[in-house]
């Protein structure tokens, strides 16, 4: 349940930035300002790093409602960094205008893992759920290593 609580306080998060965000499947609405965009992709990593710490723990249910998370904010990514979009307290380096199809491969096999770690959830298999989230992970660090400011 407190993947729940937590994807509840970030939705209220991106309301509070004034971001027009839709959460039905199809429904996603870029914002127009470079700072509105910074806030909806920290608003949307953050909620994937908060899924991501407690995943290990989910199983069935759960787990399946994670991933699919996930997977729709990884959709969005690619979206949500376009040119300019350095403001604020952005953390974004340069490089990913300078190679954005290697930004957007790390953020495939990302997705890739969480739709395998869903597949995962939704047979049961503890074993390869586990293997699944680590290679999701892995692609979160090699994104940040490469793409990001180090903090």
């Amino acid at each position: 349940m407190r993947l729940k609580s937590f994807s509840i306080l970030a939705s209220a998060a991106l309301v509070l930035v004034g971001t027009s965000l839709g959460f039905a499947q199809d429904e996603f609405v870029v914002p127009d300002s470079p700072e509105d965009i910074v806030a909806v992709r920290q608003a949307l990593m953050k909620e994937d790093g908060g899924i991501l710490r407690q995943a290990g723990e989910l199983s069935g249910a759960e787990a399946v409602a994670a991933m699919q998370t996930v997977i729709t904010n990884y959709s969005h990514i690619p979206a949500l960094f376009p040119e300019g979009s350095i403001v604020g307290d952005s953390g974004a380096l340069p490089v990913i205008w300078e190679d954005f199809d290697a930004f957007t491969a790390i953020v495939d096999t990302g997705t890739e893992a969480a739709k395998t770690a869903m597949a995962a959830a939704e047979a049961g298999d503890g074993t390869a759920y586990g293997a699944a989230l680590k290679a999701l992970g892995g692609s979160c660090g090699a994104c940040h290593q490469q793409f990001r400011q180090p903090q």
